[in-house]
């Protein structure tokens, strides 16, 4: 991303290989007052949404929830290196327990969850999803919080990038699928036709990679939405820093197949999480508390 702080070769590797890992774990320590090691808020089942649910999904008796786990510290991998947890994964057991359903968590690649719910793998997708007027296409959408888009940059020596506008001439990693992906190269066509250097826009499978071309040096400046981006500035320890606002603030989405049924009870479990207060103990469990919706919708986006 952008000039690195001038250290000994030694040093410098050090510094590089730190940063690797704690971009690609998501999580900085395994210690007791870390997030991932505080028991999740529990609610308890309510017979009257549990008998919303759709007969042929009861039967089974386990949601199957698709996640892209690299996206901390909404989802990601545990320390023990297979284990899905974040407050997505965290509200998924909520709403689960509320609907009287076990929650099997999967990790998978962003933009195979909607291909997977249309084709029946995934139940539902608790992956950070923008809610958008063409996702709501080929999925139903239950709008559970808000989040913008944030650009973050090497602390020493990174460019000051405060909107799209400034990425021209600049290196941008985004996650393939993303919304990022999608501004980054809207915004890369615009600095081209008003003659300005372009965005060369660096596309990755995970969030997990696009963020260790930041701290490679492969690319100027990431995105990803506000929650994560934030927390991958908190673990680097001061390498990484925000640049500029958030913009683009707009719901994410619990993704379910579109007309299945499943809409309304995980709308009503939802609205049960925020009444009892088990919604915002799991968003302040994780920090995560500024983006709570107080009314949960079905299909709320605007754009």
């Amino acid at each position: 991303m952008s000039a690195r702080r001038t250290l000994h070769p030694l040093a410098a590797v050090g510094v590089l290989l730190a940063v690797t890992a704690l971009v690609a774990t998501g999580c900085s320590s395994s210690s007791s007052s870390t997030p991932a090691a505080t028991a999740s808020p529990s609610a308890s089942p309510v017979s009257s949404i549990a008998a919303e649910v759709p007969a042929a999904i009861k039967s089974k008796g386990t949601l199957t929830v698709a996640a892209d786990a690299t996206y901390a510290p909404n989802e990601f991998i545990a320390s023990d290196g297979h284990t899905v947890i974040g407050w997505d994964a965290d509200l998924a057991k909520a709403l689960g327990q509320v609907l009287g359903l076990k929650i099997s968590m999967v990790n998978a690649t962003f933009d195979t969850i909607i291909p997977g719910l249309a084709s029946g793998k995934y139940d539902l997708g608790m992956s950070s999803f923008t809610d958008t007027k063409v996702r709501e296409k080929t999925v139903d959408f239950v709008d559970y919080y808000e989040a913008g888009t944030s650009f973050f940059v090497k602390s020493s020596g990174g460019p000051n990038i405060t909107s799209l506008s400034d990425l021209c001439g600049h290196k941008v990693s985004v996650e393939k699928g993303t919304t990022e992906q999608a501004d980054a190269q809207a915004q890369a066509a615009k600095c081209k036709s008003e003659g300005k250097p372009t965005v060369t826009v660096e596309i990755f499978n995970d969030q997990n990679a696009a963020n260790l071309a930041l701290s490679s040096g492969r690319a100027d400046v990431a995105m990803a939405d506000s929650p994560p981006a934030a927390y991958q500035v908190k673990l680097s320890n001061g390498v990484f820093k925000l640049s500029g606002p958030a913009y683009g603030t707009a719901p994410y989405g619990i993704a379910i197949p579109k007309n299945n049924g499943m809409a309304k009870p995980i709308l009503d479990a939802l609205k049960q999480l925020v009444a009892n207060g088990t919604y915002m103990k799991i968003l302040e469990k994780w920090g995560v508390q500024a983006g709570a919706l107080s009314t949960p919708a079905i299909n709320g986006a605007t754009s």
